[in-house]
């Protein structure tokens, strides 16, 4: 099998593993990796017996493919030229800064017949793919994403930073159009928001509740979805989930019967997954599970969320002074 040229721009703490997982894979050549300092460039290119680049336009013609891992500001700029080169591109989420970018990458992606795959690493996720067999009809939702402050990644706010793969997640499971939102949220260490719980309700009556924050005093990434009849639980970072599947009858105690599933998927890797698909994806001309119009339907809500965030600072800036 021809190995598929790849190549990745941006190799910061996210940007050098995609380097590490592509360097592995048998059907792929990592032809290079691109960073505007050249140390990070040198260090993952020896580390992988590459090539090293601080202009990612000189990588753009060695590659058929490249993982986009810069700033977010830089996304549409980037993948612009990535499709100007006819090279596709796997851009990690948020997908941009505006819709207009969104729109414009899209637009460009179907003209000029590239992939256009967004990095939503949760949807990689062995246990959300495990979870899909046990899907019926969602009727409520409760999602929690908690981390430990870090400065890393607080450039932008929590609801890109954290709250965007929850959406995408919540937007992929519910068979329904979005109908309102309702958001808090403030700034507690940063000047962008660090703590916000929004509530999403679908058309079909499904609501969200949907919980982030980024200066907890501990780590959880748990999803809850109940449906008639059953309900499952996901632990994102143990990549586990629990099916609980209700009986006809009632136990001794009173308690309704219940069958209990309980599954882990501890040794398989999302990121290796994500970037395999998208290898399939390059070499097969087909269309990715998160394309760029997913990747634009969850930016879509994130803005809003952020937008009404903003809205309340601005009614409310005796509290937040």
């Amino acid at each position: 099998m021809e190995k598929i040229r790849v190549g990745v721009i941006g190799v910061g703490y996210l940007g050098k593993f995609h380097a590490q997982k592509y360097a592995a894979m048998e059907d792929v050549e990592l032809v290079g990796v691109a960073d505007i300092f050249p140390e990070h460039a040198l260090q993952v290119a020896k580390a992988h017996c590459t090539k090293s680049f601080t202009d990612y336009r000189e990588l753009l013609r060695e590659v058929d493919a490249v993982s986009v891992v810069v700033p977010t500001p830089l996304h549409h700029e980037v993948t612009q030229a990535c499709f100007e080169s006819n090279v596709d591109v796997l851009l990690e989420k948020p997908m941009t800064v505006t819709l207009e970018e969104a729109d414009d990458l899209i637009k460009r992606a179907k003209a000029g017949k590239r992939i256009l795959q967004i990095g939503h690493l949760e949807r990689f996720n062995p246990a959300i793919i495990a979870m899909e067999e046990y899907l019926t009809c969602p009727f409520f939702i409760e999602s929690q994403r908690v981390h430990s402050f870090n400065p890393r990644g607080c450039d932008v706010d929590v609801v890109l930073d954290l709250m965007i793969h929850d959406i995408d997640i919540i937007l992929s499971v519910v068979p329904s159009p979005l109908k309102s939102i309702q958001t808090i949220g403030a700034p507690v260490v940063t000047k962008e928001t660090d703590v916000a719980s929004t509530q999403l309700i679908f058309e079909n009556g499904c609501t969200a509740n949907v919980t982030v924050s980024r200066v907890a005093h501990g780590n959880v990434r748990s999803l809850r979805i109940y449906q008639p009849g059953s309900s499952i639980t996901v632990n994102y970072a143990t990549k586990e989930i629990t099916v609980i599947e209700r009986l006809p009858g009632m136990k001794s105690d009173g308690f309704p019967d219940e069958n209990m599933s309980h599954f882990c998927f501890t040794e398989r890797d999302a990121l290796e997954a994500e970037l395999r698909n998208f290898i399939k994806n390059v070499r097969d001309r087909q269309k990715p599970l998160v394309s760029g119009i997913e990747g634009r339907q969850a930016l879509n809500v994130a803005l809003q969320i952020i937008r009404q965030i903003k809205d309340h600072h601005n009614r409310h800036q005796d509290i937040l002074c």
